[in-house]
């Protein structure tokens, strides 16, 4: 397979992140697969969002208003419809921490709009299949608080890929072990088809002990770029999975990994990348 290039979150370096400008934007840079995250809305809609709430690094409520630190988390995406959800601004303040990004006014998308608009994009423009890489924003101790339990919202997620998207360019991954296990046993009794998994690492333990907790060997393990060793990366190798890491941005990071043979990189900035 390819040397999987994922534009993470779109490509947060250079657009306002998970928006469409974005998504366009990694696709004209040649990304594989485009990486984004999905939350759910009160009236059960799902939303290419990090985070379940409105962050105040970019966010400018309807008012016009840029939202305040202090107010973020109130403004939870899970208790606001999407009709209102739409109307903030998540793009014409720019990110400080990532100062090449474009600023531009953009909301917070659906997941079918997304799917819609990038799938006319890739015909209008003759692009090669890319693969969706699709990130449920999931922990334990947020379940019915800012987003429902794994299994409704991985039903609601699948509810919105069947029909638009072959299953085999779509990979699901989550930090949270409880919905890759739920996808892992609806594909096993053929309620939803045979998509990618991949598991989101962020802790210190070894990979033998995170797929040992995982319960099944996933497709794909995709640690914080900084726990790798070549060592670790054989290993899994061995094991026959894909080695994904994340956030990787600087070249000297993106040259060494691949020289330990990592299978791609997630990235906020396909530019640098595209020199490997």
């Amino acid at each position: 397979m390819p040397f999987d290039i994922q534009g993470h979150r779109g490509c947060r370096g250079l657009m306002p992140e998970n928006t469409v400008p974005a998504f366009l934007k990694a696709l004209d840079l040649g990304v594989t697969t485009v990486e984004l995250d999905v939350v759910i809305s009160k009236d059960r809609q799902v939303v290419v969002s990090h985070e379940p709430y409105f962050n105040a690094a970019f966010s400018i409520a309807p008012d016009g208003k840029p939202v305040e630190k202090k107010d973020q988390k109130s403004l939870n995406l899970y208790q606001m419809n999407y009709a209102d959800i739409k109307r903030y601004d998540v793009g014409s303040n720019g990110n400080p921490a990532y100062p090449e990004q474009q600023k531009l006014k953009t909301h917070k998308p659906l997941l079918s709009d997304v799917i819609e608009q990038v799938e006319a994009y890739r015909k209008q423009k003759q692009l090669p299949a890319f693969s969706y890489n699709i990130e449920l924003k999931s922990e334990a101790s947020e379940y019915n608080v800012s987003q429902p339990e794994p299994a409704p919202f991985a039903d609601l997620v699948q509810a919105v890929l069947a029909k638009r998207i072959s299953p085999e360019r779509i990979v699901i991954q989550s930090f949270d072990f409880a919905v890759l296990r739920h996808y892992k046993k609806q594909i096993d009794a053929g309620t939803y088809p045979k998509v990618r998994l991949a598991a989101l690492v962020q802790n210190l333990r070894s990979p033998e002990h995170n797929i040992d907790e995982l319960g099944f060997t996933p497709d794909i393990y995709s640690p914080y770029f900084k726990l790798l060793s070549q060592d670790k990366i054989a290993k899994l190798h061995e094991r026959g999975l894909r080695v994904i890491p994340w956030t990787v941005n600087e070249i000297d990071d993106m040259k060494r990994l691949k020289s330990w043979g990592v299978d791609g990189l997630i990235t906020d900035y396909p530019d640098r990348a595209k020199s490997l």
